[in-house]
């Protein structure tokens, strides 16, 4: 089966299938809802160990009452902890989020800042959100790695790490700066919807042909197993596409 030469390759292949499948902004790839960096970064620091919605359902009244900064730094913990205390770990959160508001209004004049240098000392703020905020909120070079860009990276040969930071080096390498953050959250979107922590959805998805990791049947047996003729028909069109895909990055 013809298969991208190189990893860089293989990554600008993924990222333009992608594309096709997700082909949303990178803010609306990104499935917290907020209206501005602020936002963004005080939803992203409260979905940790929880789902997005559940988050999007308790940040309305939490922006409602604390719209800027200036207004979460000076809030009671106790009224933040009953408003977030779904979210789960609302304690510990609470004081991310309060510290985070802080840090931002003592140390960076009320605006949440554009380097990764300076959201990293943000409370609460690691390397993953950091570059969420770049690639969401800033349209600046940001790939998160997350657990989806973990598993999905790896099943798809891109990386053979398993820590986030030589993850992240590992893709930044093979892909454009402008494509890195607007990549990132494609992954997440189809880690999320397709190729799933324990049965990856294989027959469904556009990466299948090009996929190592794939459990599909046809792919490990090969294509000299073949019974049917409409299945090595699909096949061998499936590897002409790839080499079409192929011949159009090297």
């Amino acid at each position: 089966m013809a298969t991208p030469r190189t990893p860089k390759g293989r990554a600008r292949q993924v990222a333009r299938r992608l594309e096709s499948e997700y082909p949303d902004s990178p803010k609306d790839l990104c499935e917290l809802d907020h209206r501005n960096a602020f936002e963004l970064l005080t939803a992203t620091v409260l979905s940790a160990q929880t789902t997005d919605q559940r988050v999007n359902a308790v940040t309305p009244a939490l922006f409602a009452r604390y719209p800027a900064p200036a207004d979460l730094a000076a809030a009671n913990p106790v009224d933040v902890e009953d408003i977030v205390r779904s979210t789960g770990f609302y304690q510990n959160k609470t004081k991310s989020i309060i510290g985070m508001a802080e840090a931002i209004v003592d140390r960076f004049d009320g605006d949440v800042p554009t380097r990764l240098e300076d959201l990293v000392t943000i409370p609460g703020v690691g390397r993953k959100t950091a570059n969420v905020i770049r690639s969401v909120a800033f349209e600046l070079p940001g790939l998160a790695v997350d657990t989806h860009v973990n598993r999905v990276s790896r099943r798809l040969g891109l990386t053979e790490e398993t820590d986030p930071v030589k993850i992240e080096r590992d893709l930044n390498s093979l892909l454009p700066a402008k494509d890195r953050g607007p990549f990132s959250l494609r992954v997440i979107l189809h880690g999320r919807r397709v190729c799933l922590a324990r049965k990856p959805l294989c027959d469904r998805c556009v990466l299948e042909d090009i996929c190592p990791s794939s459990t599909l049947p046809a792919r490990r047996k090969g294509p000299t197993t073949r019974t049917t003729a409409s299945r090595g028909g699909r096949r061998s069109m499936r590897r002409q596409a790839a080499d079409l895909d192929d011949a159009a990055i090297r």
